[in-house]
């Protein structure tokens, strides 16, 4: 097996993070995933939810991920999203401003972006 993978989410609009990871987690319709090196070929589409990604220097990078989709092989492993953003380059206050929004408007999408959001800020 190998020992890394070489991971690239990408939104819509940037590269948000690429490098070498160990492991990283998702969510798919079919549930919450962990992929390895050496992992089975597969092709999922995301879920709206946080992204972790083990660094292989014991670091961890955490995103917000809206939708897309993941794709692996070869040990290399592309998250393609449509929205995604780095949990530190959330803005918790603004987060929290448009889930009250969300959800006196009852605009249940938007309350899920901004929950994402925040669970991923708080996952750091």
């Amino acid at each position: 097996m190998a020992a890394e993978l070489h991971v690239a989410l990408v939104a819509a609009d940037r590269e948000v993070w690429s490098g070498q990871a160990t492991l990283v987690v998702a969510r798919t319709t079919s549930g919450d995933i962990g992929v390895m090196p050496g992992h089975q070929p597969l092709l999922g589409v995301l879920e709206s939810g946080p992204v972790t990604i083990r660094t292989n220097d014991g670091g961890t990078v955490i995103a917000a991920v809206h939708g897309g989709f993941l794709s692996f092989a070869d040990d290399k492993l592309s998250l393609l999203a449509e929205i995604a953003e780095l949990s530190d380059e959330i803005d918790v206050q603004r987060a929290e401003r448009a889930l009250e929004r969300a959800k006196s408007a009852d605009d249940a999408s938007a309350e899920r972006r901004a929950e994402v959001r925040l669970r991923a800020v708080t996952a750091r």
